[in-house]
């Protein structure tokens, strides 16, 4: 039986259009709208059950549970690919984020999606709905979504932005891997080192003076620290996280920062790894940007944003003012001494040939695939690297304390 359906939409200038159509179902609207290429946002049975996908059904469910919007590890990846998969099946925009605001796991993002399905039935764009919740939804995101808008291809910019989030997610999980093995180990070894210094060397002192004995110099070298450290930790330890202290302050500061992003793209062994890890962003963030239709200028402004490295930053910010007075994008990065000549070769073609999207991706991918490569072989060489430092410590630390036990040993053999 035909039924009469208001329906809003999007048209591809982005601009809101609203109607009503009958149709036998509330699929066969949309498939309608679509064939107008038109983008469906609402779609609601005529007379009066205009709240059929709204209200009632936990629009305003845990409302006020959240003071804040916040999202789980992960949340965001799953959400946005689901809300391209529904877009994709021909459910409206409103249905789709009230379904995935039901769907929410944790309370914070429950009540940001709650936020969006409001604004959005209030009339305002799902882009401009996004961009009050900063914490959640990043510029890059809130552009690739307003590009979205205004080509109508908001569900392959939506799948574009899942695989990127994806990507990225990966890419920080290879980081992390990287760095717990040497970042632990560091905390053992200073640790156990720390115990034997200042706990168990000191109670030799006794020991060592009823054998009569000329201690060795590797033992009068490790018992002098030991007395030093076990009277003076609370200046050692203290003097240390005032050191770290006053190093966050400071790289917080324009200039700290620029130079702490310097050192770590130079650092010996994890220089490397950091300045593929850079690159591996850029490229990829450069890529979606453009390949999801955003201006060059305001994905070059974006990806000098989130590049994670100022460094990174003023190359592209030099590249954007290049681009604004007509010259060439890629001279600047050539220039640069952190970009590699394969990178700045391939985006001068792909700048040339009109390609510069898919080149970019191809630098994103080779990256990500010398991350993952780096990342095995720092965490093969480290292992063996912080055992070698770890028996160095404690092995002198136990030959001090046995060498003078050892001289006593010869001089009474010796008798």
């Amino acid at each position: 039986m035909a039924t009469k359906f208001k329906y809003e939409a999007k048209d591809i200038s982005g601009k809101v259009v609203k109607g009503a159509l009958t149709a036998d179902s509330q699929a066969d609207v949309v498939a309608d709208l679509r064939r107008r290429n038109l983008t469906p946002v609402d779609v609601t049975k005529a007379g009066g059950l205009a709240d059929l996908f709204g209200r009632g059904k936990g629009a305003g469910k845990r409302r006020g549970v959240a003071k804040r919007a916040s999202a789980k590890k992960g949340e965001l990846e799953v959400f946005t690919r689901q809300l391209a998969t529904m877009l994709g099946a021909g459910i409206p925009m409103l249905e789709a984020l009230e379904i995935l605001a039901d769907q929410a796991e944790s309370p914070g993002f429950n009540f940001c999606l709650n936020k969006v399905v409001e604004d959005i039935r209030s009339g305002s764009d799902l882009s401009r709905a996004l961009e009050p919740h900063k914490k959640v939804f990043s510029h890059i995101y809130v552009s690739m979504i307003r590009a979205g808008e205004v080509s109508g291809q908001i569900d392959t910019i939506l799948t574009r932005l899942a695989e990127y989030l994806e990507a990225s997610a990966h890419l920080r999980s290879e980081i992390k891997s990287a760095m717990t093995y040497p970042v632990i180990s560091l905390v053992l070894v200073i640790g156990i080192a720390s115990f034997l210094m200042i706990g168990i060397v000191p109670s030799f002192k006794p020991v060592f003076e009823s054998l009569e004995v000329e201690l060795p110099g590797l033992t009068v070298f490790i018992m002098d620290i030991a007395f030093f450290m076990k009277d003076y930790w609370y200046l050692i330890f203290g003097g240390l996280a005032a050191a770290l202290f006053g190093l966050k302050i400071a790289c917080k500061t324009p200039k700290g920062a620029y130079a702490k992003d310097t050192v770590l793209l130079r650092l010996p062994v994890f220089g490397i790894l950091f300045k593929k890890v850079a690159l591996s962003r850029f490229a990829r963030t450069f890529s979606t940007l453009v390949k999801s239709g955003v201006p060059i200028l305001g994905a070059m402004e974006i990806v000098s944003d989130t590049s994670g490295n100022l460094v990174i930053s003023r190359i592209v910010d030099r590249a954007k003012d290049s681009v604004r007075n007509g010259d060439s994008l890629s001279e600047p990065f050539m220039k640069s001494t952190v970009f590699p000549p394969m990178v700045t070769k391939m985006m001068s073609i792909g700048e040339r040939s009109g390609a510069l999207d898919q080149l970019l991706e191809k630098i994103a991918e080779f990256y990500d695939q010398q991350v993952e490569a780096e990342v095995k072989g720092l965490t093969s060489m480290i292992e063996p690297i912080m055992i070698a430092i770890m028996g160095v410590i404690v092995g002198g630390i136990v030959l001090a304390v046995f060498l003078p036990i050892f001289k006593l040993q010869e001089k009474l053999s010796g008798g």
